[in-house]
């Protein structure tokens, strides 16, 4: 059975849907209503002061049918010209009044994209017209703002206090149906690897949530936002139980610089990262230690002036826990370029703690590669100046490997370029048979890829 993540925006094609999840508190004990003499606990109290605050999005667009590429290509258009295709297209979406004084609006940015026009609809029936702040495809975040007297903002949570199990509230529009409310829980936090969005830190929620919920509010139960309505993992195309939003402390970074900018200036470490999968962590001898592995760093980057080196796992930004790589690409990804961050991690069993500064840093090549018993089937070509491959000077280049082989059942390919083996560089078969022997059991190597870096184990 495929699986599909979808987003929650309904389209007039029907082409929409992403899900939100939900956060809780405790309930308050003050909401109570009576019917024959006894108390029953409701949210009424609580809702009807957020739901002004969350509002219908409508839009209209138009986008480029001009899909044959033969009839697009310069060689057809010289003989047979075509004037660009386009078609109207309409949607429906939900949005989240921030700040009533100045009439700020978080949204997905799927919700607008490619519209032309975008309309904002009250709870009172009131429809101004919105102008758009910016956006950031990369977390699916997109502020507008409205002119209006007397609206009604909604007070933010911290959705880092949330856990798996608050009860969470979904307020949104779907189906064009407004101010629609559906309630659940909490069901996990910190989703990520889900590729929905370049940037991932998902709350999860079983809270309902169906097209033309994206971009409206996950409440908790005293009515303060902690996520805004993403998506849906829709297996049949329907809900079923499994919403994701974003949390509020993240979307509230990025709607920040959106108002300040215009855009997103995302900060860059300088390294390029990879999970620490057990296997690695056994053969580095760093068991009990959770982060992500830094496989390269580059030069000049901020990375290389804090001291941090390949094989180092950095476990911590600014005391705020690194499980993994995409832990710590969201984490440095929401960073102003030149914001101060404290960065833990680990080099040889030893904790070390640094100080740099967010960098903005363009990537460049490096090079590097190795061979030996555990190695059989693999024809390796030692690197220079003289003989370099795809500008690397210097390594192991694997020339040729065989299918059914150790090394490429652990994932070795042609062309990767081995540069360590067992945490020594290796330049020659002689650098690598040495660093083999200190290993008869296994070889750690890391390597280069095209433009990326990665370690694997060979046992």
């Amino acid at each position: 059975m495929n699986t599909f993540f979808i987003p929650l925006f309904a389209t007039a094609l029907g082409l929409a849907t992403l899900s939100t999840p939900v956060k809780a508190d405790n309930t308050p004990s003050s909401h109570l209503s009576f019917a024959n003499g006894q108390a029953i606990p409701t949210l009424a109290p609580m809702l009807k002061k957020v739901l002004p605050s969350v509002v219908n999005i409508s839009t209209k667009g138009s986008i480029n049918t001009n899909q044959n590429t033969l009839r697009n290509s310069p060689f057809f258009q010289q003989y047979a010209p075509r004037p660009p295709q386009r078609r109207q297209t309409q949607g429906l979406g939900s949005g989240v009044i921030i700040d009533a004084k100045k009439g700020y609006i978080i949204t997905n940015n799927h919700v607008i994209a490619n519209a032309d026009t975008i309309l904002v609809t009250l709870k009172n029936k009131q429809q101004l017209q919105a102008k758009l702040i910016g956006t950031d495809p990369e977390t699916d975040i997109a502020v507008l703002q409205i002119k209006a007297d007397h609206l009604t903002d909604i007070p933010l949570a911290n959705s880092e206090k949330i856990q798996v199990g608050d009860f969470a509230v979904a307020i949104g529009n779907p189906f064009g149906l407004s101010q629609t409310v559906t309630s659940g829980m909490i069901s996990a936090l910190g989703r990520t690897n889900l590729g929905i969005e370049g940037y991932e830190n998902f709350i999860q929620t079983d809270a309902s949530i169906n097209p033309g919920n994206s971009g409206g509010a996950l409440i908790d139960l005293r009515g303060h936002l902690i996520g805004i309505n993403s998506a849906i993992l829709a297996p049949s195309g329907g809900n079923v139980g499994i919403g994701f939003a974003i949390p509020i402390n993240m979307a509230k970074k990025v709607m920040d610089q959106l108002i300040e900018h215009g855009e997103i200036k995302r900060g860059l470490l300088g390294v390029q990262i990879q999970d620490l999968s057990p296997d690695i962590a056994e053969a580095m001898d760093i068991q009990n230690v959770q982060g992500a592995l830094v496989a390269r760093v580059t030069p000049g980057s901020a990375a290389d002036k804090a001291g941090i080196k390949a094989g180092d796992v950095i476990t911590a930004i600014n005391d705020e826990k690194i499980d993994g790589s995409s832990s710590l690409r969201t984490n440095i990804g929401l960073k102003r370029v030149g914001e101060k961050v404290k960065i833990d991690f680990v080099r040889d069993k030893q904790a070390i703690s640094v100080t740099t500064h967010v960098g903005h840093i363009s990537t460049e090549q490096i090079t590097a590669s190795t061979d030996m018993p555990l190695l059989k089937g693999t024809q390796l070509k030692a690197l220079s100046a003289s003989q370099p491959f795809r500008g690397a000077t210097a390594g192991l280049l694997i020339t040729a490997i065989s299918a059914n082989s150790v090394a490429a059942q652990v994932g070795l390919r042609e062309g990767d370029i081995i540069l360590a083996v067992n945490k020594r560089k290796v330049k020659t078969l002689t650098d690598l048979n040495k660093a083999a022997k200190l290993s008869r059991k296994q070889l750690l190597i890391h390597l280069q890829r095209g433009q990326s870096f990665l370690y694997l184990v060979i046992k």
